[in-house]
C-alpha cells in the first residue's frame, strides 16, 4: 500500500496538483478571460466535436473488431490481433508524419480523394481521422475480454425459444457488452482530447479553423505565458476527470439495476 500511494503521488497526484496550482496562480479575471478567449474556445470546440466524432466511429469500429477477434477464426487472426495494439506502440509523432505523407495532395491516398474534392489535410476532417487512430484500441481492448467470457451457449437459448439475432442482441448481449463497451468508448474520448503528436502533422494548426486545445498549451509555452498554458490545459483535466466520474457513476448504477 506504502509503495503504491507513494509511486501513484510521485507520477499523477505532484504533477496534477502543481498544473492546479499554476492555473490557480493568476486572478480569478485573468483566469476567465484566458480560458474563454476566442481563440481558446474555437480550439476547445474543435478538440471537442473531432474527439466525439472518432469516439463514435470507434464505438462501432472497435465493437465489430473485437467481435470478429473473439467469434471468428480466419488466417492471420493472431497479426490482426497485434495490429489493433500498434497505436499504443507507434509514437504519435511518427503515426502524424504518416498521416501527412498519405494524405496529402501528392500522397498515395490523397490523389485519389483530391479526385473526389476531398481534403483531409488542413482540416477538420483529417484531424477526425488521426483521433479514429489513436483511440481506436481503446474500444476493442475494453470490449474483447468481456466479449470472450460470454458462452455462445445464451445465445442459442435465445434462439431456441424464438429470438431473432437483433432480439438476442439487444436482450441478451448488449447488457453485458454496453458497460465495456462506455469505458472503452469514453477512454477514447478522453485520449483524442489531450492528443497532440499525431494531429500536428494533418491538422495544419490554423487559428479558428485546425487549431487544437494541446497546440494552445503549447503556443502559451513558446510564449513563455506558463500560468495561461496551464489555466488551459486545468479546463482539459477537468473535462477529462468529468467524463470520468460520469461514466463511474453510470457503471455503479449499472452494476446496482442487475443486482
Amino acid at each position: 500500500m506504502g509503495y503504491t500511494v507513494f509511486y501513484l503521488s510521485a507520477i499523477v497526484i505532484v504533477p496534477l496538483s502543481t498544473l492546479v496550482f499554476g492555473a490557480f496562480r493568476m486572478d480569478p479575471q485573468a483566469f476567465i478571460s484566458t480560458v474563454t478567449s476566442p481563440r481558446v474556445l474555437a480550439s476547445y470546440r474543435l478538440s471537442l466535436s473531432t474527439a466525439l466524432v472518432a469516439a463514435i466511429f470507434n464505438a462501432v469500429a472497435g465493437f465489430l473488431t473485437a467481435w470478429t477477434l473473439v467469434r471468428y477464426r480466419f488466417p492471420g487472426r493472431k497479426v490482426l490481433d497485434a495490429l489493433v495494439d500498434l497505436p499504443f506502440a507507434l509514437p504519435t509523432a511518427v503515426a502524424g508524419i504518416c498521416f501527412a505523407t498519405l494524405y496529402s495532395p501528392v500522397g498515395w491516398i490523397g490523389q485519389i480523394l483530391a479526385k473526389a474534392d476531398i481534403q483531409l489535410i488542413n482540416a477538420p476532417s483529417g484531424i477526425v481521422v488521426a483521433l479514429i487512430f489513436i483511440g481506436f484500441p481503446f474500444v476493442v481492448r475494453t470490449v474483447q475480454p468481456v466479449l470472450s467470457e460470454l458462452e455462445p451457449e445464451m445465445e442459442e437459448s435465445a434462439q431456441s425459444l424464438g429470438a431473432n439475432r437483433w432480439q438476442t442482441f439487444r436482450k441478451i448481449l448488449l447488457p453485458h457488452l454496453f458497460p465495456a463497451l462506455l469505458t472503452g468508448v469514453t477512454l477514447a474520448f478522453a485520449r483524442a482530447i489531450g492528443e497532440y503528436g499525431s494531429v500536428i502533422f494533418i491538422a495544419g494548426n490554423l487559428p479558428f479553423k485546425t487549431e487544437i486545445a494541446p497546440l494552445m498549451i503549447m503556443t502559451k509555452l513558446d510564449q513563455f505565458d506558463y500560468d495561461g498554458a496551464s489555466a488551459v490545459a486545468f479546463v482539459l483535466l477537468l473535462i477529462s476527470f468529468t467524463m470520468l466520474l460520469v461514466l463511474n457513476g453510470i457503471q455503479r448504477w449499472q452494476q446496482k439495476a442487475y443486482q
